[in-house]
């Protein structure tokens, strides 16, 4: 298993541009690569760069699940899968340039990378950068959040994607982001279909609460102390 030297930039405004807008969505549909031609295109190469760090951890490729965490402050993606019934570590990405700080993705614009559990619920084999993983926020906990604080704008569109360049998502470089794009296709997005049961999760929290507490922003809503908590239970599987 090794740390990956490669480039991430988390910033958290109004999406990733032509891939995190409505372009994206478009890509989704007609003409062009698909997921497929895609794997079958870069496929082999990310496989082969995976296979050490499976092998490393023990774990049989493709895993049953993925999860994704992104720890801000410590600008660190790590990569779990399952094994046995629990997490195995795989590999970290650094993160090399970030925007906001603690606390949550309120509105669109705010500059801020969302904090939260959250699925990948789908794949942009046509994305203006490169590849890319589509993280579902809002999930129903945000506008959850947003009716009860009288919120709307939430913005949307958060992606981890290739390049090095970005305006609201995680750009990991295009040879991160092929592993990345590989793993969550091989891996698939649901438990038989059922999209309350994702197989792949990303978990973006502001520090590490494995080690750590974290009192929220003074101007974070009520409710963050409550989500940070969640978060650390969510965290505590994964132990270094």
């Amino acid at each position: 298993m090794r740390a990956r030297l490669l480039v991430v930039a988390m910033l958290g405004g109004l999406g990733c541009g032509a891939d995190g807008g409505f372009g994206a969505l478009r890509e989704r549909g007609g003409g062009g690569p698909t997921v497929v031609s895609r794997l079958e295109q870069y496929g082999v190469a990310a496989r082969a760069r995976l296979a050490d760090d499976f092998g490393a951890a023990g774990v049989t490729y493709p895993p049953a699940e993925v999860t994704l965490i992104a720890v801000k402050d410590e600008a660190r993606l790590e990569v779990w899968a399952r094994r046995d019934g629990g997490w195995a570590w795989i590999a970290d990405y650094p993160v090399l340039a970030a925007s906001g700080g603690a606390g949550p993705k309120l509105r669109e614009g705010d500059g801020q990378v969302p904090e939260g559990i959250y699925a990948i619920d789908w794949l942009n084999p046509r994305s203006a950068y490169h590849l890319s993983l589509h993280v579902d926020y809002p999930n129903a906990l945000d506008r959850a959040h947003a009716a009860t604080d009288g919120r709307a704008a939430l913005g949307g569109a958060i992606m981890i994607h290739g390049s090095d360049v970005s305006i609201g998502c995680l750009a990991m470089g295009d040879p991160a982001i092929e592993e990345l794009f590989t793993l969550v296709a091989d891996t698939g997005l649901w438990h038989d279909g059922d999209r309350a049961r994702p197989r792949v999760r990303a978990i973006l929290t502001p520090t590490d609460l494995r080690d750590h507490g974290l009192a929220p922003p003074a101007d974070a809503p009520g409710w963050t102390r409550d989500l940070y908590r969640d978060l650390e239970a969510a965290l505590a599987p994964f132990g270094r």
